[in-house]
């Protein structure tokens, strides 16, 4: 699941990144455009309340970021909750989060 709300600082956007926790992984790490594909920039934490993966960023508005979600280093996973899926040079599909309409931030 994507939440997108808008941030503190003009432009930007809140986007909060979520897996179930259900998800049987030891980490989870969000992996895409916004961190150069660095796959540790971003490890997901799991939140207390309700034991979900949960990673949020501060996004450019205007913008879409391709990314994928890395369990335990080994095994992509994509959001099929995302605003769209494009195909990538791998033979697979990345999500896609965009922020180009600004009116579509939760409030």
């Amino acid at each position: 699941m994507i939440r997108k709300e808008p941030a503190r600082t003009q432009g930007f956007v809140l986007v909060t990144f979520e897996l179930p926790s259900n998800m049987w992984a030891e980490r989870v790490n969000l992996v895409g455009e916004f961190n150069d594909w660095d796959t540790t920039a971003t490890p997901m934490r799991r939140n207390r309340s309700d034991s979900n993966w949960k990673a949020t960023l501060e996004l450019a508005q205007g913008e879409h970021y391709r990314f994928r979600y890395l369990i335990d280093g080994k095994e992509w996973l994509n959001d099929w909750h995302a605003d769209d899926h494009v195909e990538n040079p791998y033979g697979s599909y990345d999500s896609v989060v965009d922020l180009t309409n600004p009116d579509e931030t939760d409030t």
